[in-house]
């Protein structure tokens, strides 16, 4: 078949067109990587303690205290943490020291609640910093009893959902070699209810973002749960850390640089975590 020579022509400026196009965007693509990869790897060098710390909104009543193996952020309003954060590594899951057997109120924090506040309240003393996390140390366990790190949570929450996610934090921890995490209430308007002579403000909800930060490429994702039974699977409860976010008020893993914070808090990555485990 005869072609003109100016269709040949045409022809050949448009695979060079084409051509050319490719091997841009792939080189684009590729300068892209670099640059990600370069990022992630400063991801893996900031400190557990700078990843931990949350942005609450101005004017939120607050404490923080650092704890052996964890922090708290308390609300003495409510009676309860604003945020407990803590890094969970392969090692610490390792950990063999007892379960402690008391709790204990912490005189320096302002508004701690006490033992008593909890009594016959129809409430679990739930931990946001677990102590299955603090096997560790003997000081974290002992601290980890601190009411400060505790909070009313319905004991089908409790013994529950909540339960089986602390243990999947665990298994993740083993696999990825670190993770953070930070957990606490979500109080809304309608949430009156107290109790103890202290006023311990009940939740309606829990929330929780996870971060692995030593990972090829750093993810995170976020849970909330309400303060009651959570039937069904984990992946009902789980969202993206910016969900979370919109929720509570608050901005978690600030210390990120700024393109990782924003492409990773967008992301809902628990098939792929869980994936990893197989």
């Amino acid at each position: 078949m005869w072609i003109p020579p100016g269709a040949l022509v045409a022809l050949s400026i448009l695979f060079i067109l084409i051509g050319g196009t490719l091997i841009y965007a792939s080189s684009r693509r590729k300068n892209q990587q670099k640059a990600e990869k370069k990022e992630y790897a400063q991801v893996r060098d900031i400190p557990s303690a700078d990843l931990i710390y949350t942005v609450i909104p101005k004017g939120t009543s607050h404490q923080d205290k650092e704890y052996t193996g964890f922090t708290v952020c308390f609300n003495r309003d409510n009676g309860t943490a604003n945020w407990v954060g803590w890094e969970l590594t392969a090692d610490k899951v390792k950990g063999t020291v007892p379960r402690a057997k008391n709790f204990w109120c912490d005189t320096d924090i302002d508004g701690c609640p006490t033992t008593d506040d909890y009594r016959r309240s129809g409430y679990d003393r739930g931990h946001l910093f677990p102590a299955a996390d603090a096997k560790w140390s003997a000081d974290a366990m002992q601290e980890c009893f601190s009411l400060a790190n505790i909070t009313p949570q319905d004991n089908k929450l409790n013994g529950g959902a909540w339960k089986k996610l602390e243990d999947r934090e665990r298994t993740w921890a083993s696999k990825f070699g670190r993770v953070i995490i930070v957990s606490g209430p979500i109080y809304q308007k309608g949430d009156t209810k107290r109790i103890g002579d202290t006023g311990v403000r009940v939740p309606s909800a829990f929330f929780k973002v996870i971060l692995a930060p030593d990972l090829e490429e750093p993810s995170c994702m976020g849970f909330i749960y309400n303060n009651s039974l959570c039937p069904g699977r984990m992946e009902n409860y789980q969202m993206s850390v910016d969900q979370v976010e919109e929720i509570t008020g608050f901005d978690f893993f600030s210390a990120l640089p700024d393109e990782v914070e924003n492409r990773i808090e967008a992301m809902a990555n628990i098939t792929m975590w869980n994936r990893s485990l197989q």
